[in-house]
């Protein structure tokens, strides 16, 4: 948000220190000032803030000359509306609280014989034109520059109706389902039954906290005017906004917590500009609180501080007098809480209205620290007693992470979120997605159950920054359950698009493919000790294979009997979906189930002496069998004279019988402690061929 100098420093009269050092100790205490811009000779200067959204109290110009007063020990000058003598009314306004438990506070002040027209400064220092000039806000009416002005000022929304349009009094309650409201921006809403809305006794007027409606909105003819000013509960705010598509400057302040004790102060600001114009006030303020909401925003129960607990938690400073009991007491007070001392060195401090993210002692310690400048202590290190103890698969783990940076990945760590469609497409065990309780957004609505999404997302931001080659991988949790019971699984995610650098002078480059990605997913199975490994596909008419993954371009990764993931290339629908013109392989480990295999352990072997011999055998397979079998058969033999196979090469030709296939089968024998004969030699090669034969290779005549 803006906040303007020259508005500040009609709240600190006091403040002497410039607008670029008032800016940089602003930010030292987490009132980050992100830019400063010179609006000009006497204009001072304009501050774009980074308000964060636990600290609504400051995003307002009132806000953050409290800071400022507390930060310099200045004067801070009340906030005072002085409004004319009120003409006695028949009778209260009617307003009443049906919903208690999403409206704490709700006050009504009526104007009589108002003049809808430009705005008016209605005491000396509130220049209205001037701080909507240099704030580039437009000026409308006095009624609108009015609500502007209060929210601009001091953070709290208000709002005002046409009270001749108004039937009966003010109800403030949930919506009728299927009730209809048009709203300010002309668009005519379908309420629902959970929906906070402001009414009268017939219809509802606008919804609450979010938007006024049309039928009662101030015109030029408008001359009666009830004037609002109430407290919503955050959680109410935000569910009618989104299920509306709305956001306004009112919205975001009520999602993130209000100052209870606001509502009366602003009626007055907002009145005080609409009788500038002429008009009188009819009755006092009515004022109707729910007590629940009051205890638990304004009146909260005392918090108890010790001093002795702020020096134990922040340590020294480098100041020689470090902090004083003076010093904290100054610091709160400044900021609005109340202290009563308790004992010697300790009080019970009353929280301000405003500051609904103080909630414990380590919260006023903070504040203590903030304030003081976490510049002013001194650079020591925490004590620290007892041992780090490393998670069970840590070993494991940096194993994965040394192949993969080796393979030519990086890392990288996408989000822990994602949306309900990604999940469903993605989880391993259907139906087992954990929905979170308030999502940020659609995208972001559950806990991931698998690491693809998040995956498929960066590469998907880097292709449209216009990096073209990414090879990433993430190491990360994925969450299986229900909201009752949430189970988390560490997993691999891998993901390549782009090209590949060649041996061949013909070709520099090539795509990466399936085949890379079966490498790069073998080398990491390489890295555990298993009895078996292979890859396997279904058919693309089984259901089997994973949405996300193209039924013929894809496998299976099997170990010992287990699934542990799959890997291939994205399905077209996928990428299509995401943009991706680019074909992207990509693959998961669930690595919960491939840490069960112990680590391989390297061995080092004294390089024999004695000449290796190679012997080649000739096969013809079915096209069915697969490598996997031939190098599985080949690793069951357990001749240790056997140090390597290979495949050789893979021929067709019309010679063979349809649907076979040749393969030549290199295998190399050598023995540590002596040369073999011939005789070994023959019963190796006799092993051999009856392993292949068992699983349908027969040596080609």
């Amino acid at each position: 948000m803006n906040i303007l100098t020259k508005w500040l420093r009609a709240y600190l009269p006091g403040l002497t220190v410039d607008d670029a050092q008032l800016a940089e100790d602003l930010t030292l205490r987490g009132i980050a000032v992100e830019g400063t811009y010179d609006l000009g000779s006497g204009k001072g200067y304009l501050y774009e803030m980074d308000i964060t959204t636990n600290r609504v109290d400051a995003m307002n110009h009132y806000g953050v000359a409290r800071e400022a007063a507390t930060i310099y020990g200045l004067e801070l000058k009340p906030l005072a509306f002085p409004l004319p003598e009120a003409k006695k009314a028949a009778q209260p306004f009617s307003v009443q609280i049906e919903a208690q438990d999403a409206c704490g506070r709700f006050t009504a002040r009526v104007l009589r014989g108002v003049t809808i027209g430009e705005s008016r400064d209605w005491f000396a220092g509130a220049e209205i034109a001037t701080y909507f000039a240099l704030l580039d806000q437009k000026k409308i009416s006095n009624a609108v520059d009015a609500s502007n002005f209060a929210w601009l000022a001091m953070g709290q929304p208000t709002h005002t109706f046409d009270l001749d349009k108004i039937e009966g009094g003010i109800v403030v309650r949930r919506a009728r389902k299927g009730e209809k409201l048009k709203t300010l921006d002309g668009i005519e809403r379908t309420l629902d039954a959970d929906d906070l809305v402001v009414a009268d006794h017939k219809k509802a007027l606008a919804l609450a906290g979010v938007m006024g409606g049309w039928d009662t909105m101030i015109t030029p003819e408008t001359k009666n005017v009830l004037v609002e000013a109430a407290w919503f509960e955050p959680m109410a705010v935000r569910q009618t906004a989104r299920r509306h598509g709305l956001h306004t400057d009112a919205s975001h302040r009520f999602e993130r917590g209000a100052d209870f004790n606001a509502a009366p102060l602003a009626s007055a600001i907002v009145s005080a500009i609409l009788l500038a114009n002429g008009g009188s006030i009819e009755g006092e303020l009515v004022d109707v609180r729910v007590a629940a909401l009051e205890e638990r925003t304004a009146l909260r129960k005392p918090i108890s501080l010790k001093l002795s607990e702020v020096h134990r938690l922040l340590g020294t400073t480098i100041d020689a007098e470090g902090i004083t009991a003076a010093a904290v007491e100054n610091i709160l007070r400044g900021l609005g809480c109340g202290m009563t001392s308790a004992a010697s060195a300790a009080w019970d401090v009353t929280l301000p209205s405003w500051r609904l993210d103080i909630e414990r002692e380590i919260d006023l310690i903070e504040e203590v620290a903030r304030v003081y400048g976490y510049n002013r202590f001194a650079n020591t290190l925490p004590a620290f007693a007892g041992g780090v103890r490393a998670l069970p698969w840590e070993e494991k783990e940096a194993a994965i992470r040394s192949t993969m940076l080796a393979a030519g990945f990086h890392e990288a760590i996408a989000s822990t979120f994602c949306s309900a469609a990604d999940a469903a497409r993605t989880s391993p065990q259907p139906g087992q997605v954990v929905p979170l309780g308030n999502p940020l957004s659609e995208e972001a609505s559950v806990l991931r159950p698998s690491l693809v999404p998040g995956m498929l997302a960066m590469i998907a931001g880097n292709l449209n920054r216009d990096v073209s080659d990414v090879r990433l991988f993430e190491l990360g949790t994925a969450f299986i359950g229900t909201t009752e019971k949430v189970e988390e699984r560490p997993a691999l995610a891998l993901g390549a698009v782009g090209a590949l650098p060649t041996a061949s002078p013909l070709h520099a480059s090539r795509q990466i493919d399936f085949y890379d990605a079966k490498g790069v997913v073998e080398q990491v199975l390489g890295r555990f000790e298993a009895r078996g490994v292979y890859f396997d596909r279904f058919g693309a008419d089984s259901g089997l294979t994973p949405e996300w993954l193209h039924p013929y371009r894809s496998a299976r990764i099997v170990v010992d009997g287990g699934t542990v993931g799959w890997f291939g290339q994205l399905h077209p629908s996928e990428a299509a979906a995401r943009k991706i013109k680019e074909p992207v392989v990509i693959g998961e480990i669930y690595l919960d189930r491939l840490y069960k295999q112990p680590l391989r352990k390297p061995v080092a072997r004294e390089i024999s002496r004695f000449q290796p011999v190679r012997r080649d055998f000739s096969l013809v397979l079915d096209e069915s069998i697969g490598w996997e079998a031939v190098d599985r058969a080949m690793s069951e033999l357990r001749i240790p004279e056997l140090v390597d196979w290979r495949a050789r090469e893979v021929f067709r030709d019309a010679r063979q019988a349809k649907g076979e296939y040749a393969l030549l089968l290199g295998a190399t024998f050598q023995a540590a402690d002596r040369t073999l004969r011939e005789e070994e030699l023959q019963s190796f090669h006799a092993q051999v061929v009856e392993a292949v034969a068992k699983v349908g290779a027969r040596l080609r005549a």
